[in-house]
């Protein structure tokens, strides 16, 4: 058995290695179409040293990059061939190519930086991190209670940007002597503001719920995802009923350690399939697309995990579901909005029509939701969030101008990392 594994591991070793040396080959073929900024064109970057598998983390960042460019030159920066490829195909502000250590350093020296925002906490960002005379400011991927939002290694950035309230209470309980009130900057969510997208269905009367289960995590204390403990039965009793539309959006890594998850998860992508083709009308919808946030809108009743969906959705103020985790060790912050939020239980599943109704038509459940959207939020007013986005990022701008002021004159050292030619392609998720 142990043999078995081995080899397994194995052959995932050289597979990984095999796409890696591709996806290079194809990165060198392309370069000369991307070719590096000019220097002194570059004031902001967000690094992102991620493989594709975590590209879900940038995507979500794409509108208001596109937005905050219109202030600032804003590129990104990638470490990974595959991360770059998709990147160079679909961001909407420019993406270098920096794999090396050695280059990384030329186009710092090059760039007159002054923000470098993260949107994981992959343990590359730590060679970015070597560079000073720049702020170092955490975004995140997203707004929620797990585990990954009150991690020590807030500590490492010069600032953090959060959505709100609920996010400094949350900071203040978890860690020892954080500077909350200098290091946390509430800027809102300002992805909310571009939540739309074309329909890929034709609205009716149907009541649509959307399904936006997360992955099965790959430790006990962040096993959040339903999909094999509620989502099967959840799924069936949707799309058994002629009133009701179902759209399934399940999480990218939705299977990847777990193949029992991985099962469920295709047993309902394959339902979908089987409902559509036995009524074409019904428009059931399946949806791993890269666009994020029309689903959010045009749900009636949304049904998420613990994870960030379940702020995404709360921002809209639109009735909301979370699944009750079956693992007995799932960390849950019950201090905030999951304190008062709706649970479903796995043994709820197969009643959700039942349970989406009274939440979509209850008058109470529809003021605590507006009560918590602010509270995590702040202001939701249309582009409310996204001013405040662009303040804290020209505050800090007018912030790193009298720095330079102050040290100018000095000269930055860097060293030589050991590591700079590591060409890991293994995820790093949260």
């Amino acid at each position: 058995m142990a043999l078995l594994k081995d080899i397994k591991t194995a052959r995932k070793v050289v597979r990984t290695m095999l796409r890696s040396r591709r996806n290079r080959r194809r990165v060198a073929g392309l370069m000369d179409e991307h070719p590096l900024p000019v220097p002194g064109s570059v004031s902001i970057a967000v690094y992102f040293a991620d493989t594709k598998v975590n590209l879900y983390q940038m995507r979500q960042w794409y509108a208001p990059l596109a937005e905050l460019s219109k202030r600032f030159p804003v590129a990104i920066i990638a470490r990974s061939p595959s991360s770059v490829l998709a990147l160079w195909d679909e961001a909407p502000v420019p993406t270098v190519y920096l794999r090396r250590v050695s280059e990384l350093e030329q186009f710092v020296a090059e760039q007159p930086l002054k923000i470098i925002f993260y949107v994981n906490q992959n343990a590359k960002n730590f060679q970015m991190f070597r560079y000073g005379r720049m702020w170092h400011v955490f975004i995140n991927h997203g707004e929620s209670d797990k585990m990954y939002m009150t991690t020590n290694q807030f500590k490492a950035y010069d600032y953090s940007f959060v959505a709100g309230d609920a996010a400094l209470d949350r900071l203040s309980y978890k860690l020892w002597d954080f500077d909350l009130k200098k290091k946390a900057i509430p800027i809102g969510r300002p992805q909310a503001d571009h939540f739309a997208g074309e329909l890929p269905y034709t609205p009716d009367d149907r009541t649509v719920v959307l399904y936006a289960p997360t992955w099965e995590g790959d430790r006990d204390a962040a096993a959040y995802g339903s999909v094999e403990s509620h989502g099967v039965a959840l799924a069936k009793a949707v799309l058994a009923s002629d009133k009701h539309r179902l759209i399934y959006r399940p999480h990218p890594r939705s299977g990847v350690v777990n193949a029992e998850y991985k099962r469920a998860n295709i047993d309902i992508i394959a339902a979908i399939a089987e409902a559509n083709e036995s009524d074409p009308s019904v428009q059931h919808i399946y949806d791993d697309g890269k666009e994020m946030g029309w689903q959010l809108v045009a749900a009636d009743v949304a049904i998420t995990d613990v994870s960030a969906m379940v702020y995404d959705r709360l921002a809209t103020g639109k009735p909301l579901i979370v699944t009750r985790p079956i693992s007995e060790h799932a960390e849950i912050d019950e201090g905030g909005y999951l304190g008062a939020c709706e649970w479903l239980r796995a043994d709820q599943a197969g009643d959700i029509l039942a349970i989406a109704e009274r939440v979509q038509f209850d008058t109470e459940a529809r003021e605590r939701l507006g009560y918590w959207a602010e509270r995590h939020f702040g202001d939701t007013t249309p582009g409310a969030a996204t001013a405040r986005f662009h303040e804290a990022v020209e505050s800090l701008v007018a912030l790193w101008h009298r720095h330079a002021q102050i040290h100018i004159g000095d000269r930055q050292v860097t060293e030589v990392d050991p590591f700079e030619d590591d060409d890991d392609e293994s995820p790093n998720a949260e």
